[in-house]
């Protein structure tokens, strides 16, 4: 069987997340928490104004979903450990005749960097599945959906210290790794860049995941995250994916177009130096939801650069520093289930 994961710009059927809970991987009060809440609901709200967005909930937060959610957003009831579900769920690919197929990642809390359980989340890939009515594509590979970024035409963005890093596939090397990409995803082509940002490899990180630093707005394009202050460590990181990047050529043997984004000016918060990015953002149909930090200048500039990329949708900007704060952005929190190619708007 061949299979291909589309690009995140293909006509989607919904969004699947999952909402807040506590969870070992993060010690907060409960004012914290219910700031996640807050934060988790609003992005899930901006979704729907695009289409269908379906939350997974825990038993001990279903009263409180209900509450905040509202009745446009769907809700599922599982136990869960945590709310990452880019990384914890399914990854959706297309067969040859257009169905829909989930690749059921290993899931190992990002290669043991994070103190939460993840048996539950182990099952999680296949339960969704199983709500969609698409078969299983088991792999025995460790991964997550943010550490992977496609073109949809067979180029893959992966991340050095992920795939083969500390934890996760220890018996792996970068062609074996190649070769599940392409039985899975159907891609031809890696591009490995060598590390993720700084922040992303402390105690709430996952070592290094591609999707804040880069990602196709289209083929033979990439956005890349760019910090240009140089006190500021993720700026030597900056210098290293576009080295990478300027050097490589796609699945096809296109040279690609470079688009810088911005960092915003914000360069500490009070556990250090920040990964604010701008690359972590979730296409929709018709729109962007794009991460917001609080700063009027670099978020409008952000839009803009992304309104210019995806053109003719939408930019929709969140404020997501309380998402950043545990780790990651909306991508981060959300993963899309495209439609069945040949449907209407697929």
């Amino acid at each position: 069987m061949i299979w291909t994961m589309p690009a995140e710009t293909a006509a989607q059927e919904r969004i699947w997340m999952n909402f807040p809970r506590a969870w070992a991987g993060y010690d907060e009060s409960e004012a914290e928490r219910d700031a996640a809440r807050r934060v988790w609901t609003e992005v899930a709200h901006a979704i729907a104004e695009f289409e269908p967005v379906t939350m997974i909930v825990d038993p001990t937060e279903a009263a409180r979903a209900r509450a905040m959610l509202g009745t446009g957003i769907d809700q599922v009831g599982r136990v869960i450990d945590d709310y990452w579900l880019r990384d914890s769920g399914p990854t959706f690919v297309h067969a040859a005749d257009g169905s829909l197929a989930a690749v059921d990642w290993i899931f190992n809390a990002w290669g043991g960097n994070i103190t939460t359980g993840y048996q539950n989340d182990r099952g999680l890939a296949a339960f969704i599945a199983g709500l969609v009515g698409v078969p299983v594509i088991p792999s025995l590979l460790v991964n997550e959906g943010g550490g992977i970024h496609v073109d949809g035409e067979g180029t893959v963005l992966l991340t050095e210290t992920v795939q083969l890093g500390q934890g996760r596939n220890p018996h792996a090397d970068a062609a074996r790794v190649e070769a599940e990409m392409a039985r899975t995803l159907g891609t031809r082509k890696a591009i490995w860049l060598k590390r993720g940002l700084t922040r992303d490899y402390d105690g709430h990180g996952t070592l290094g995941h591609v999707d804040i630093l880069a990602c196709f707005p289209s083929p033979g394009r990439v956005l890349i995250h760019d910090q240009r202050d140089p006190s500021h460590p993720n700026h030597a990181v900056t210098a290293e994916i576009r080295e990478v990047l300027s050097g490589a050529t796609d699945a096809r043997g296109r040279k690609l177009e470079i688009i810088d984004v911005p960092a915003p000016a914000t360069l500490r918060d009070a556990e250090g130096f920040v990964d604010y990015s701008y690359i972590n953002h979730l296409v929709v149909n018709g729109g962007v939801i794009a991460c917001g930090f609080g700063e009027d200048y670099a978020d409008a500039q952000a839009a803009e650069i992304l309104a210019a990329a995806y053109p003719g949708r939408r930019v929709v900007t969140v404020d997501a520093r309380e998402i950043f704060a545990r780790g990651g952005g909306i991508h981060c929190i959300t993963q899309q289930q495209p439609k069945v190619r040949g449907q209407v708007g697929a």
